[in-house]
């Protein structure tokens, strides 16, 4: 019975969303309510519990998800995101465009957002396919797999860094576990697929044609790698020095101190505003109006986090996260799978990675206790699922079918393959991880 409820709770959600139209925040606090009711919640304390569950969530990534649009936003500006794509694509050559596409996307994509990554980056697609004659799908896929990629797989993007905080994961070995599922997943999605759709036709309108920065304008190579990758080389670096300090030394406290995605963000974000700001000749104000313009991106993501985190609040304040671990121990089920199936099932009812990945953690969170599953595992499990399939619901299937200017049945054989790929390929990269750790 108390699962039925669980499934009722959700169901609500995702009718809210998907046909009341009711925007994810809102849908979120009312089903949180609901399932308070529902699931035997005294009515004096569900106010208080989904405020407490706002909050503690929100503790955790305020600092990683701001300072990481922050960071995003201003490789955009600055000519950072354009001269790394140059770079790699001069160095791939015509015969590889797809492997420069899918390393552009992978490099560029970790500091940016991925509706930024893909407003900044399509573009340069576009002008590439045209430069060389060639299909924009089969040009465009391999940058958008490695994309969708980033954004289901790897910290700081929101999803992945709400879930590292939910299932009290360590940033850092989720990122290094991302990294190697991430690549082959890249690959088999981005060069390997985009080889089926040479002959798919695309018109894409002038109104997305890049505005390209002149050379001059430019930082260098080494700036722009130096700056849009710091994030990545600090969590991994002060995660591997974390793991061989002694736990009691004065030098393993300042590394552990360090290693905080928070702190590391905010390290990344002030290099940044030197090496890509004032170092730029950009003035103080400029750069904190980048800033300010990035938190607006992303003020909507942190409230859906925020209520995402109601909701698990209810779930586990009712005792129903608990009493459904212990359930699910007796399925003859791998837990890593389970999280998978349910993620990509309320993915393909919603439409939202975010909200299937988050929603997902309120069920799941008491299987890293309850059963033997590797907590960095699990946030990757459920980053894979949250990708499956993307349609109708989801705003990523429109922005590429208006932006390539493609039908809604290539649409379909282009862009839902390819984010049913990620999917599948990252499911069996998490089982292939799991065998050895």
């Amino acid at each position: 019975m108390t699962i039925l409820l669980v499934l009722l709770s959700i169901a609500i959600l995702v009718l809210l969303i998907v046909w009341a139209k009711l925007n994810p925040f809102l849908a979120f606090l009312l089903a949180s309510i609901a399932a308070g009711f529902l699931l035997g919640l005294p009515a004096d304390q569900i106010a208080g519990s989904v405020q407490r569950g706002m909050g503690v969530l929100l503790g955790d990534l305020v600092i990683v998800i701001v300072t990481g649009a922050m960071l995003g936003k201003l490789v955009a500006e600055s000519g950072a995101a354009q001269k790394i794509a140059g770079v790699l694509m001069k160095t791939f050559g015509e015969k590889h465009i797809t492997w420069a596409m899918s390393f552009t996307g992978l490099v560029v994509g970790i500091p940016l957002f991925y509706n930024v990554g893909f407003v900044l980056l399509v573009p340069l697609a576009f002008t590439v396919a045209y430069q060389y004659k060639i299909s924009a799908v089969y040009v465009g896929i391999p940058l958008l797999a490695a994309l969708s990629v980033t954004h289901g797989f790897l910290p700081p993007h929101p999803s992945p860094a709400a879930l590292v905080a939910q299932f009290e994961a360590n940033m850092g070995l989720t990122l290094f576990y991302g990294f190697a599922i991430a690549i082959p997943t890249i690959i088999v999605a981005g060069p390997i697929f985009a080889k089926t759709l040479k002959n798919m036709q695309a018109s894409p309108l002038k109104t997305f044609q890049a505005d390209i920065k002149p050379e001059s304008e430019l930082p260098s190579t080494l700036n722009s790698f130096f700056t849009a990758l710091l994030p990545v080389v600090l969590l991994v670096g002060t995660t591997a020095l974390n793991l061989n300090a002694e736990g009691a030394s004065s030098s393993s406290k300042l590394i552990a101190f360090v290693a905080d995605p928070g702190i590391v963000m905010l390290i990344s974000v002030l290099i940044a505003t030197f090496t890509l700001g004032i170092k730029r000749d950009f003035n103080m104000k400029q750069i904190m109006d980048i800033y300010t313009v990035a938190t607006k991106d992303i003020a909507m993501i942190l409230l859906i986090v925020a209520g995402a985190g109601a909701l698990k609040q209810i779930f586990t304040d009712t005792g129903v996260s608990q009493e459904i671990a212990e359930g699910l121990q007796s399925w003859e089920i791998h837990p890593l799978i389970l999280a998978w199936t349910i993620t990509a099932v309320i993915r393909v009812c919603v439409g939202s990675a975010t909200v299937a990945g988050l929603t997902t953690a309120g069920i799941i969170a008491p299987l890293v206790t309850t059963m033997n599953v590797d907590p960095n595992l699990l946030v990757l499990s459920i980053g894979a699922g949250s990708l499956m399939f993307s349609h109708f619901n989801d705003a990523g299937f429109w922005m590429y079918k208006e932006f390539f200017n493609v039908s809604i049945k290539d649409t379909i054989k282009s862009w839902s393959l390819m984010e049913t790929i990620v999917a599948v390929c990252g499911l069996i990269g998490v089982l292939i991880l799991d065998v050895f750790i």
